[in-house]
């Protein structure tokens, strides 16, 4: 009994045992099942917190994105509406109604131009180039409309190739003045637009761009040795009939006066510069006349490197003086044929055009001037009391 009351007690035991280490494993598997799902939801927490926080930063991205691209659209659509055919037409009408057609007789010849109405001061006038009027003995301007009257000459300065004319008996309504701004501000490049009416057709528009400035032309039948300086060379199609209209910026203001082109050329025109009409056109309405143009009594030709060779001089730029005009300012000062003219009032002078455009732009009569000379190689320094342009020959 006791014996297998032993075995029995011993049996007793083996079972609670097991129960127990059955009873703890399942506890601890438990544990670790339960610890596995919380790090998996606290894991999926984490992540799905980075992926709304990943989303959320997305959409502010592609927001900001869309509001650039928005942006850029807004920009482009600008730009083309300012470019396209609409705002152009729209500049037209707005000006065309300052252009008028001159009409005038010669001795010999009937000829045409153009030009623009401006308001000097309360004073109305018709502006245009010298050489439409050269010569006439009766002019007449017509506007627009068709409403021709007659017109005077009332100043006139060949140099820079103006005329300012005073339309007789028309009515203040019929005036529709142009602002006139500074050409200063011009740059190779720009666009611009001319208005006029080549071989008559009235009223015709073309369009381009600033090609170059600080150009000189030459109009010897009209001044002879001397040259039209500081001119504007711009690509717009202009035609004979087009000379004396406004050349204008794309805000429908005049930067210069449409004067010539080279013949047989591919869109290569020239203008004198609104800062000329500005400088004179108080003189011209006044006295009829402008004496600001400086002289300095020299001619020249462009130095380049094989001139440079030529003469055997340590520079391929500047103006190489070739004549000194006797009693004139370069003579009274010390100048020689051979000088090299590189610089005035120390800035750097390329070439002959530049001497005269500046001279035109930067000095009047009577001023005192540095010509920075090159001679036999050696820098000079020569001070020139500017003179004034004698009248046309």
């Amino acid at each position: 009994m006791f014996l297998h009351f032993g075995l029995r007690e011993v049996n007793s035991l083996g079972e609670s045992r097991e129960h127990q280490i059955k009873f703890s494993s399942a506890f601890l598997f438990l544990i670790f099942l339960t610890g596995l799902f919380a790090g998996v939801i606290t894991t999926y927490y984490i992540d799905f917190q980075q992926i709304s926080s990943l989303r959320n930063d997305v959409s502010s991205l592609r927001a900001q994105v869309s509001n650039l691209w928005g942006f850029q659209n807004v920009t482009y659509q600008s730009i083309t509406i300012y470019q396209n055919s609409t705002a152009l037409s729209e500049l037209y009408d707005r000006v065309n109604a300052s252009v008028v057609l001159i009409r005038g007789v010669t001795a010999t010849e009937s000829v045409q131009g153009s030009g623009f109405v401006y308001n000097y001061s309360g004073t109305l006038v018709v502006l245009t180039n010298y050489h439409v009027v050269h010569g006439t003995i009766s002019v007449s301007v017509t506007f627009s409309n068709g409403n021709g009257y007659a017109a005077r000459v009332n100043g006139t300065d060949p140099y820079a190739d103006l005329a300012v004319l005073t339309v007789v008996g028309a009515p203040e309504s019929e005036f529709k003045p142009l602002a006139i701004v500074s050409s200063s501000t011009l740059r190779v490049g720009d666009p611009v637009i001319a208005i006029g009416n080549p071989y008559g057709l009235v009223g015709s528009m073309t369009t381009g761009i600033i090609s170059a400035l600080g150009r000189t032309i030459e109009e010897r039948e009209i001044i002879g040795n001397f040259r039209v300086a500081n001119i504007i060379q711009t690509n717009v199609l202009i035609n004979p009939g087009n000379s004396g209209g406004p050349l204008l910026n794309y805000c429908g203001e005049v930067v210069g006066i449409t004067t010539a082109i080279v013949k047989d050329s591919q869109g290569l025109a020239f203008a004198v510069p609104s800062n000329a009409i500005l400088r004179e056109v108080d003189s011209l309405i006044k006295s009829g006349t402008y004496e600001g143009h400086s002289y300095v009594g020299v001619a020249g030709i462009d130095m380049d490197y094989e001139t440079a060779q030529l003469y055997q001089a340590s520079v391929t730029y500047g103006w190489r003086v070739g004549e000194v005009i006797t009693g004139g300012p370069a003579y009274n000062a010390g100048i020689q044929v051979g000088d090299i003219i590189v610089g005035l009032n120390w800035s750097r002078i390329m070439n002959g055009d530049q001497v005269l455009s500046y001279l035109e732009e930067n000095t009047l009569p009577g001023e005192t001037l540095t010509l920075n000379i090159l001679r036999s190689n050696q820098t000079l320094e020569i001070q020139v009391i500017l003179g004034r342009r004698p009248p046309p020959v």
